[in-house]
């Protein structure tokens, strides 16, 4: 595949964590060489037919659009998945050559970027299907687009009752060239028999359909939560992973869920002071909770104006010289406070881990979430802009 990628321009140089790294007040580690060994081992599992949908929409989840997409364009991904032009056009900057699939809905004043970045827009409707074929007369080239079909999501998507006369739709424009067809499931990580029936609906839509060029079209269906298995018998030649390749199993019974990935992503802070306080001391706004004994606390440099969200007050943990401490308090904006009685001598500066792994223990994002009542997405998209990345680009794959 062509790409005007360059490592030098594209892959930022890399940053050791520890004694050595910047001492920064808060920090998420990207390691670029478990991202690349993830999706090698994605890709294993999968027949050799099946093309690698890379979804990086949200800034790649907030793991950095543009080092993430660059480590996964050199390391195999067919194409790309984003939410709108402009996370597009920020991977054309990137390298040429790689489909990029829009997924959500496009307004009407960015139709003119279609092909200024060369992105294949998803067709929900017969308004879009008018409006696109107007871009491909005015260019005098026929625009590539993906029909989709809501089988239940209740998103976007052409009903699956009505999606055959949609299809036909598309098929009489010469303006248009229809290069694949998907669906969306709106619960394969919690409920298998709802993911079922709409892999049914959708294969029924799609032998409605007259004169299907099965094999020269893309469809698909699964995300990282849904693939269950392939079979001969049925069209899918691609699916899409976001989650997945980002070291979260989503759904661990199914096909790409039993894939044994590693976290690409940490989170952490230092302790900016320790105290001591006696019995009885509320702790933080509200006072919302009460010290029962004598205690030494550490003040944490970060808080929700980072990404440690205020649901997590009173309920979570960090990982400080590998051992759990409880989070005391309401999280402010700059701070949270944690519980160190129980550890030896704690010092000014030292690392807080509020995802990832200190010594022998561990927190990942899907326990972090869990005490935030969110999702893995959630929580990625969560950490803010204040929050540095720093990426290991030299982890052997």
């Amino acid at each position: 595949m062509s790409s005007n990628l360059s490592r030098a321009e594209t892959e930022p140089a890399p940053v050791k964590s520890g004694a050595d790294s910047p001492k920064l007040r808060c920090w998420a580690e990207i390691d670029l060489g478990v991202l690349e060994r993830n999706l090698k081992r994605i890709r294993a599992a999968l027949p050799s037919h099946i093309k690698y949908l890379a979804v990086v929409k949200a800034d790649a989840y907030g793991h950095g659009m543009r080092q993430t997409v660059s480590r996964l364009m050199r390391s195999g991904a067919d194409m790309f998945a984003v939410a709108n032009v402009t996370e597009a056009a920020e991977i054309r900057e990137i390298g040429s050559g790689w489909p990029i699939l829009v997924l959500s809905a496009l307004l009407p004043e960015e139709d003119k970027y279609i092909t200024q970045y060369q992105v294949i827009p998803t067709i929900s409707s017969a308004e879009e299907v008018e409006r696109f074929r107007r871009i491909g007369e005015a260019g005098n080239k026929p625009i590539p687009v993906h029909l989709k079909i809501d089988t239940g999501m209740g998103r976007l998507g052409v009903w699956h009752e009505e999606a055959a006369a949609l299809y036909k739709r598309i098929r009489s424009c010469r303006e248009l060239v229809l290069e694949g067809i998907y669906t969306q499931f709106s619960c394969a990580d919690t409920d298998p028999e709802f993911t079922r029936i709409q892999r049914k609906l959708f294969l029924e839509a799609l032998s409605s359909f007259p004169d299907l060029e099965q094999g020269q079209l893309l469809i698909h269906a699964d995300n990282s939560a849904g693939l269950e298995f392939f079979s001969s018998d049925e069209p899918f030649n691609a699916v899409r992973v976001g989650l997945l390749h980002y070291g979260v199993r989503p759904y661990p019974e199914s096909l790409l869920g039993r894939v044994q990935v590693e976290p690409v992503f940490s989170f952490h802070s230092r302790v900016g002071l320790v105290k001591n306080l006696p019995a009885g001391t509320g702790i933080s706004y509200g006072g919302t909770y009460r010290l029962r004994r004598d205690s030494r606390i550490a003040v944490l440099t970060a808080g929700y104006g980072d990404g440690i969200p205020t649901s997590v007050s009173n309920i979570g943990e960090v990982l400080i010289r590998g051992r759990r401490c409880k989070i005391l308090g309401r999280v402010t904006m700059d701070q949270t406070i944690v519980d160190i009685t129980e550890l030896a001598e704690v010092s000014c500066g030292e690392e807080a881990t509020l995802i990832g792994r200190q010594g022998g223990e561990e927190i990942d994002v899907t326990a972090f979430s869990a005490w935030s009542q969110s999702k893995p997405w959630e929580t990625f998209c969560s950490i803010t802009k204040r929050v540095q990345r720093i990426y290991r680009t030299d982890t052997a794959v």
